[in-house]
């Protein structure tokens, strides 16, 4: 996600603040900008794409750029809410161009927070929902309020998952910043203090730092640091000392981004499903620009995409054709415009790609709308090529993913599928509101589901190391868990250039149980117990193989004994539906591959051969 900085002390803040998001480059984003105190008057600098132009403009301008201030706030931006261009980079101001203000996360009344400003007569020039804050805090400062004051009056309003960092002109003397479902984390210096997204922000300065915990705002200056909640009622923050280095402050602790990112799923997943209801409770999707008549006419849906999001794209087929009664063909991006498709304007193609530009997903959507097709995106980036030759997109909003190997991009892609046929069920009328708010509910869920899957991680990691002499190693799952079982087999192959191979467990008898030796190790993704006869039949196709040598690693839900006979190593999965479980599923198999490869000795975040988005066909 975005890359927060502020800053309160002696030193000149334009080069504190900069250096801070130098440090926080690792993150991902595609603007830049800082803004300073100095005399009465906010100064900024902000420019699209890398923080080398940030930096260019400045060098070229007299003095620097900016005053020689001792306060400043400075942020990257990873945009949701509008392209990234130069002026919706952050900070933002109000329209006095008293308070400025940067954000991460998104704010979901955004929409209604500015028709009512916009009804006073105030005046947006951007497209972020970040802007309609600055506004609020400067409304608030101007009617007489302190800046504290002003900030928590503001996100009292709030609805959604932020982090707010605000300067005001006439108080030059202080910082204030406010979280909710966002990180930020307060530096304690000497003489000076700073906030950062992270650590890694301010560690060259200090060891010292303040956590942040929920709905708490916290007010800098050069010698104090106050922490209350939303409502001015003091609160106890906690102190610890960093101890990492600059490498391991970046990961969090963790030796590879990848492991971070895993780790970052919860959150991830939380992000993904914020803003997705309105008002009256209906579904709305990020830029929805198809009519519901459009979507009603579609007699066919096809899904396209590569690798990790072709296995997320599997499992969307089973969501949408259960959940809607559409049929759905998933196919290879690579190979869809070159069997010449049966596509026309009742055919909705759905693009899924992390990076939004891929070059064989790009050329297969080009090709899917001079037949007349409507296509949707799933992506992560916005303003890229993909969703912006698009008739409608859905946003991840899974934030950075630096490791190659796709983990958090992959539950989002997940989750966005699952919206998608959500929506696709409301506009056609085959779930009833109630239905569908059941689902939504069970997603909302999930966040907690995955947490409780990473608490096991240890014993994972152990199960990994224990494989460090596998030569091939074989997934098979059934239903939801097939596309599982070949993500899980994929996570192998990119991690630790093993011999990985996922397959249905029907299949087994149909030639791949020529495989089976004695000791090959098998991980089984058994579907929840009750629907149909997936469970039972899973457990036969698991004895199949245990019988001819194999060691069984299950992973089943919790409470399932009926497993306990046939598992040699037994992971256990909350309850959870059929058609979510892969969002519970993934994870073990994505730390298992991640500790192996580790024990290995490979480069986790960069594999050999691999690039992270894969722009010539």
């Amino acid at each position: 996600m975005c890359g927060i900085v502020g800053y309160v002390g002696p030193q000149r803040a334009q080069d504190v603040v900069i250096d801070g998001l130098r440090r926080l480059e690792y993150r991902g984003y595609d603007s830049a900008g800082v803004a300073v105190v100095h005399d009465g008057k906010l100064s900024v600098a902000k420019r699209s794409g890398k923080l080398a132009n940030l930096e260019k403009v400045l060098a070229d301008a007299p003095d620097g750029g900016l005053p020689h201030a001792h306060t400043g706030i400075g942020h990257t931006r990873w945009a949701t809410h509008g392209p990234p261009n130069d002026v919706n980079a952050h900070p933002h101001t109000g329209g006095a161009r008293r308070v400025a203000l940067v954000h991460n996360g998104i704010i979901e009344n955004f929409a209604e927070l500015r028709q009512r400003i916009e009804a006073d007569d105030h005046v947006f020039l951007s497209e972020t929902d970040t802007e309609i804050a600055a506004h609020l805090v400067e409304l608030q400062v101007q009617s007489g309020v302190d800046l504290p004051i002003a900030m928590q009056r503001v996100c009292q309003q709030l609805d959604g998952a932020f982090t707010l960092v605000a300067v005001d002109a006439q108080d030059p003397d202080r910082v204030v910043a406010a979280r909710r479902n966002s990180p930020l984390v307060v530096g304690i210096g000497e003489g000076e203090n700073f906030l950062g997204s992270d650590v890694a922000a301010f560690i060259e300065h200090t060891r010292e730092a303040l956590e942040l915990g929920q709905d708490q705002i916290v007010i800098l200056t050069r010698d104090e640091v106050t922490v209350t909640d939303f409502y001015g009622r003091p609160v106890e923050a906690t102190r610890f000392h960093v101890d990492w280095d600059l490498s391991a402050a970046e990961k969090d602790g963790h030796d590879w981004f990848m492991r971070k990112e895993i780790f970052e799923q919860p959150r991830a997943v939380a992000d993904s499903l914020i803003g997705r209801r309105g008002a009256g409770g209906l579904l709305q999707l990020d830029e929805m620009r198809l009519a519901d008549e459009e979507i009603r006419d579609l007699d066919k849906i096809i899904v396209i995409a590569c690798g990790t999001s072709f296995y997320a794209g599997m499992v969307a087929k089973y969501a949408i054709e259960h959940w809607t009664r559409t049929p759905v063909e998933v196919e290879l991006a690579s190979e869809f415009r070159y069997r010449d498709p049966i596509v026309d304007n009742t055919t909705l193609v759905v693009a899924i790609s992390q990076s939004g530009e891929t070059a064989d997903t790009l050329q297969a959507i080009r090709h899917a709308k001079s037949q007349g097709a409507r296509v949707l995106a799933i992506c992560n980036t916005n303003g890229s090529s993909i969703p912006r030759e698009s008739d409608a997109v859905i946003y991840t909003h899974a934030g950075p993913e630096i490791g190659v190997a796709s983990t958090k991009g992959f539950l989002t892609q997940l989750v966005a599928c699952y919206l998608l046929a959500l929506y696709v069920a409301q506009v056609k009328g085959t779930r009833y509101g109630d239905e569908i708010d059941e689902i939504m509910q069970q997603l909302e869920a999930m966040p907690d589901h995955i947490e409780t899957v990473l608490e096991s991680a240890d014993a994972i990691y152990e199960l990994a190391r224990a494989h460090v002499g596998a030569r091939s190693v074989l997934f098979l799952g059934r239903h939801a868990g097939y596309p599982v079982a070949l993500e899980g087999a994929l996570k192998l192959k990119e991690l630790a250039y093993l011999h990985a191979e996922g397959f249905a467990a029907g299949e087994l008898k149909h030639g791949p149980i020529a495989l089976i030796e004695e000791g090959l190790p098998v991980l089984c993704v058994v579907p929840p117990r009750g629907r149909d006869q997936l469970h039972a039949k899973m457990l036969s196709g698991i004895q199949e193989v245990r019988a001819r040598g194999a060691r069984t690693i299950c992973l089943a839900e919790e409470g399932d004994q009926a497993i306990t006979p046939y598992a040699d190593d037994l992971i256990r999965l909350p309850q959870v539906p059929v058609l979510l479980q892969p969002l519970v599923a993934i994870i073990p198999l994505q730390l298992f591959a991640c500790e192996l490869a580790t024990a290995l000795g490979h480069d986790v975040d960069q594999p050999r051969n691999l690039a992270k988005s894969v722009t010539v066909e």
